[in-house]
């Protein structure tokens, strides 16, 4: 192989590295703006008298199948119900 070719495949392969390394950048960035978004949303429902924690659980039980939030509570249920709580 000529040193021609192999100077261009690297080239190449190079801007093509560079592109997907500032994709990752941006879309870094991008998270860290969202991030800074939810903290303002967080404490504004703060600011209205909400309980952030337990709207953390909400959220959090939302994005999960109902048949295992309810499998998870009665096997909770079951545990309180032994301790005697």
């Amino acid at each position: 192989m000529s040193d021609s070719v192999t100077d261009t495949s690297y080239r190449v392969t190079a801007e093509e590295l560079r592109q997907f390394i500032e994709r990752m950048e941006r879309l870094d960035a991008e998270k860290k703006d969202i991030a800074e978004q939810q903290k303002e949303v967080m404490a504004e429902a703060k600011g209205r008298g909400y309980d952030t924690k337990i709207l953390r659980k909400v959220i959090a039980l939302r994005k999960r199948d109902q048949n295992d939030i309810d499998e998870e509570e009665a096997v909770l249920e079951m545990y309180k119900e032994a301790l005697g709580m």
